[in-house]
């Protein structure tokens, strides 16, 4: 018994370590550009469930994009909240896309449904 723990404890360390990187990966901003765009599409679908709530929005030229909103305190505080918008919706989004080309995915800093602004994070806004 005596000689399994160490190999119990590197393998939980080695777990508890892949853990926490993806969570930093996934909820910092390093996936992202420095730059942000302005995507302008219709609502396909919404999901206010931690850790993101995400919208999935069409375009005219680029198909479906994953945009990602705030933690759920964040996005509640900008006021996008269940039943803020509807599947249909006109949006704008301004945000930083992935730094992968090939992928249709955004953090959102603002977004504008139905002509309604919600600043999901202020502090990070930029406009020109």
């Amino acid at each position: 018994m005596a000689g399994l723990f160490p190999t119990r404890a590197v393998a939980g360390s080695l777990v508890a370590m892949l853990f926490a990187a993806s969570a930093y990966g996934h909820h910092g901003w390093s996936w992202a550009e420095a730059d942000q765009i302005e995507l302008t599409g219709t609502i396909r679908e919404i999901s206010m469930a931690p850790p993101h709530p995400t919208l999935n929005v069409a375009t005219e030229k680029d198909g479906v994009w994953l945009v990602e909103l705030g933690n759920p305190r964040l996005t509640e505080q900008s006021g996008f909240v269940e039943g803020a918008a509807k599947i249909g919706d006109p949006i704008v989004v301004l945000g930083n896309r992935s730094l992968d080309p090939n992928e249709k995915r955004m953090k959102a800093v603002r977004i504008t449904v139905s002509g309604k602004v919600y600043d999901i994070y202020p502090d990070r806004i930029r406009t020109n």
